[in-house]
């Protein structure tokens, strides 16, 4: 009698991060959900903004679930209950976050020695997880919360340098050795690419970061080939790196209960019924949807420019307002009378909110967003127009491909990027803020936005399908596994 290989067991190591835990579970359901054994590792803290969502997966028969690794609170210098980006409430006590998380590397090796899992899918922002992985005598997998498009385009700035040829922050350079025509600016770059010696360790992390990836068994990439096909070829071809598009992700979250507590449901600050009845009540494709992100930082004064630019746009909207201090309640950045005037028409939520809900809504006709990938992909899945408004991270990047190559979007102008909680120079204006929201939710070229859109929406349901390009590329993946050849 033939005895059967051992079934697969992944592992998923996301970094403490809303926008790399929330795709990574989805990975980690679409992985369980083809009979394969997922475990996904992080602290306590962080399983209970996902037990329900993994709980329900378990109970469908899929073989997933969670391992506690205990995050070094103390030896790091941080308080208790300080286990993930957005409870960081000063840059010091980032830098201090970041000590804490290279100080998984040991527990992580013991954990897979105990486990020995076939493979572990780590976050590329843990460049040490491959060296880890390898004294286990297991293959690790990179896992990137961006898509092809950045990859390539950081690729480009590392190989060609185009910024030491650039004399001013605000002269454009054209990003070279990409199949697009592409400019940027040097102020629209990581403080680390634009000012030699920055911050050294900075610079030494992104230089792990890549050989890290070089020396793994791959990457999976959340994206899919129709997306960005030249991309996925550049990247595959010119950079060498072996990789495989699964996405959209958060198209694995089909059902009500999958979509409204994709992230953070326990810290939801709107009923769910409460917020479709209002969506509900408005005409298809009239609101503008807002929201910056989890982690996102914007200064009071820009905050209050948002408001009268969409005041003097005129269309219905729903804005998400993240609470960077959940003590202070009075909003002196909004203007007199803002909430009384816009009351019917607005609709202001202070905390999380049900983004992928929201975005599948019919009335919802554009995306005021940040350009993180995650937010991009969902709106795309959703074929939802965007006003794009990067803040720092790869987001300026993004905003590219979504305005000048794929044209599903406009962009308001943002021009500086910034670290996480500094203040930036320069404002973008309500005027630039309300023409930006005109160009995509009324008149005859946002239809033609909105068409495209829709047409990468189709495109995006299809590539998760059976037989489609990300369907196919899952399926190479774990076969290759099983093989042990990848």
């Amino acid at each position: 009698m033939d005895s059967k290989p051992d079934p697969l067991h992944i592992m998923f190591f996301p970094h403490l991060a809303h926008g790399h835990m929330i795709p990574t579970i989805d990975l980690a359901r679409l992985f369980a959900r083809q009979g394969i054994k997922a475990t996904i590792l992080t602290t306590q803290l962080n399983t209970n903004l996902f037990s329900k969502i993994i709980e329900r997966e378990r109970e469908l028969g899929f073989e997933i679930d969670f391992l506690v690794i205990k995050f070094p609170s103390m030896e790091a210098g941080l308080p208790e209950g300080i286990e993930i980006i957005s409870s960081i409430t000063s840059q010091e006590m980032g830098f201090k976050f970041f000590k804490a998380v290279s100080l998984l590397q040991q527990p992580l090796q013991q954990i897979l020695q105990d486990c020995r899992p076939s493979c572990l899918v780590a976050d590329g922002m843990f460049p040490w997880a491959t060296q880890v992985a390898s004294k286990v005598g297991i293959p690790r997998l990179v896992f990137y919360g961006t898509g092809y498009f950045a990859s390539s385009v950081f690729d480009s700035f590392r190989r060609y340098e185009p910024l030491k040829h650039v004399t001013s922050d605000d002269q454009p350079f054209e990003v070279p050795g990409i199949p697009d025509k592409i400019t940027m600016t040097r102020r629209q770059q990581p403080v680390e690419l634009r000012e030699s010696g920055a911050n050294p360790e900075i610079t030494v992390l992104l230089h792990k970061l890549i050989e890290a990836e070089i020396a793994s068994s791959g990457v999976i990439i959340n994206s899919f080939q129709e997306l960005e096909p030249a991309y996925v070829e550049h990247y595959r071809k010119t950079l060498g790196r072996k990789s495989w598009h699964l996405g959209p992700l958060s198209l694995c979250n089909k059902n009500m209960e999958d979509k409204s507590q994709r992230g953070n449901a326990n810290d939801a600050s709107i009923d769910r019924v409460e917020c479709l009845r209002w969506l509900d009540s408005k005409k298809q494709s009239s609101v503008l949807y807002i929201c910056f992100g989890s982690v996102s930082w914007i200064s009071a004064a820009q905050l209050t420019e948002i408001a009268e630019g969409i005041e003097a746009s005129g269309v219905d909207f729903l804005w998400v307002v993240r609470k960077t201090n959940k003590d202070e309640d009075k909003e002196e950045w909004l203007p007199k009378g803002f909430e009384e005037r816009m009351k019917g028409k607005g609709l202001i939520i202070r905390g999380w909110a049900p983004q992928v809900l929201i975005l599948d809504h019919e009335a919802i006709g554009g995306f005021m967003t940040h350009c993180g990938w995650n937010s991009t992909l969902e709106s795309i899945t959703a074929g939802v127009p965007m006003v794009t408004w990067p803040l720092s991270n790869e987001q300026f990047i993004n905003e590219k491909l979504v305005t000048d190559i794929l044209r599903v979007g406009v962009g308001v102008g943002a021009q500086e990027w910034c670290r996480w909680m500094e203040s930036r120079k320069l404002l973008v204006t309500r005027e630039n803020i309300s023409k930006a929201i005109a160009e995509v939710m009324v008149g005859e070229e946002a239809d033609n936005i909105r068409n495209r859109a829709r047409a990468l929406k189709e495109m995006a349901n299809r590539a998760v399908e059976e037989g489609g390009s990300s369907h196919s590329d899952l399926m190479a993946l774990l076969d290759g596994l099983r093989l042990n050849n990848i």
